[in-house]
């Protein structure tokens, strides 16, 4: 984080997201905010509280996706969920609680590939010599030479230079030609070898359901499992086995923690669905005023129980969304509102828009479909006519129908190419070039008539 100033943030969500440049400029200085708190003297740190992000906008503008690239480019834990999910403690449905321990999951996770990447050479060496003993068991010997029984002094010959039928296996399997052979295995487990046992829980009995589950793992232990693989697919089991032994978990743990409560980022979409658009005299809705009232604390800061431990919420960086076509953020209760600071209005995507988004980023649709239709051989060329025509016609489409940003993109380029990527195997060396001629041709009548328009595109 120390070299990602704001413009180069910018830089790079310009690469895969088109336009937005407010939203892109507000997340950035909230991503070099974080860096900033970690440099100022320690008395101070604690008390600077992250600026959370309310994203307003409609569908398929790029919301989700900015925050995606912004964790990804962090090396951040990042959560993404819709607050619709949730419904208040007490309530049958998930527990707002849950993102939290969504969150340190999959930490852990990312912490522990990131440790087996830095134990992965040695793991390997280790798989190797386990494998050799599978495919050339060590000879049992005394220091004198003779062989002796199990209760004796016994030394396992694996020197290169003892046991020259060893090194020479080993110089075969390390040249491939060992590839072919079949050679048991016996590993752990996946799964507990006890019976199958579904646990129920409502809203808010998260922790039980978290603590049966651990339980009964204890009471039916993993049970060895042996397997016949071909020599290659052996030589990774064996690496992930040594790996996990190499790893020390607790410290996974102890880092996971740590990235979760410094950099840990949860993306809150469609948040306007739990706005109370209007107060009856009814009591409060459990799916939006409930929802918002639980959530209040985990933005606020709170401490949440997971099963690796305890965790602060006080610097996790929330980024919440929402189309808002029938509320509006000041529908938020007053306490949450004023937990989003950042309010970042996304603007609609134009055809000029959508001509950019087909050319210019480095995973753009055009970009995807050429890749695809290569493996068959066939060469796929966009004429500019035709990505203006496509543009004008995924434009025209969101006007008359419902606006679905970029994502209507997808569905006119699926039908566009559908002919195509159906007959791409019959195509091999042929050159193809999309003109606006083509696009009109597949897609000017459906996009005309908007009954079909809401059905096929």
């Amino acid at each position: 984080m120390a070299q990602l100033t704001p413009r180069q943030i910018v830089a790079e969500l310009d690469k895969y997201v088109i336009g937005q440049d407010q939203a892109k400029r507000s997340v950035a200085i909230a991503l070099r905010n974080r860096w900033r708190r970690r440099q100022v003297p320690e008395e101070l740190r604690d008390e600077i509280a992250p600026k959370n992000i309310l994203m307003m906008g409609p569908t398929g503008v790029g919301k989700t996706e900015i925050a995606r690239r912004l964790a990804k480019m962090a090396d951040a834990p990042f959560f993404k969920v819709e607050a619709s999910k949730f419904t208040e403690v007490g309530y049958m449905g998930r527990d707002v609680e849950s993102m939290i321990r969504d969150l340190v999951e999959l930490a852990v996770n990312m912490v522990k590939n990131a440790e087996r990447e830095r134990v992965r050479e040695k793991a390997q060496e280790l798989a190797e010599e386990r494998l050799l003993d599978i495919l050339l068991p060590p000879r049992q010997l005394a220091h004198d030479g003779k062989d002796l029984d199990e209760s004796s002094h016994l030394e396992l010959v694996r020197d290169s230079e003892e046991n020259p039928t060893r090194a020479k296996l080993r110089k075969l399997l390390r040249e491939g030609k060992l590839s072919e052979r079949y050679v048991d295995l016996e590993l752990d487990a996946a799964k507990p070898s006890g019976p199958m046992v579904e646990i129920f829980s409502a809203g808010g009995m998260e922790d039980l359901e978290m603590n049966l589950r651990e339980m009964l793992g204890s009471v039916f232990p993993k049970q060895p499992k042996r397997r016949k693989v071909k020599v290659p697919e052996a030589l990774e089991l064996l690496a992930n086995a040594e790996a996990a032994k190499l790893i020390d978990m607790d410290k996974v743990v102890e880092e996971a923690l740590a990235k979760v409560e410094q950099e840990g980022m949860i993306f809150l979409d469609e948040i306007d669905k739990i706005a109370t658009r209007e107060h009856s005299g009814r009591g409060p809705d459990v799916s939006r005023e409930g929802v918002q009232r639980d959530l209040l604390p985990l933005v606020e800061g709170s401490t949440v129980n997971t099963k690796y431990g305890m965790v602060k919420t006080d610097h996790i960086l929330f980024i919440a969304a929402g189309a808002f076509h029938m509320s509006k953020p000041s529908d938020l209760i007053p306490e949450l509102q004023g937990r989003f600071p950042i309010r970042v209005e996304l603007e609609a995507l134009t055809p000029e828009d959508f001509v950019r988004i087909l050319t210019e980023p480095e995973n753009a649709l055009t970009t995807q479909y050429k890749a695809l239709m290569a493996t068959e051989g066939l060469e796929l060329e966009f004429l500019p006519e035709s990505i203006e025509a496509i543009a004008q016609i995924a434009g025209r489409v969101n006007q008359s129908t419902e606006n679905i940003g970029a994502r209507r993109l997808h569905t006119v380029m699926e039908k566009l190419l559908e002919e195509v990527a159906f007959n791409a195997p019959d195509m091999a060396g042929v050159r193809l070039s999309v003109d606006a001629a083509y696009v009109r041709q597949r897609l000017e009548a459906i996009s005309v008539d908007t009954d079909l328009s809401r059905y096929i595109l």
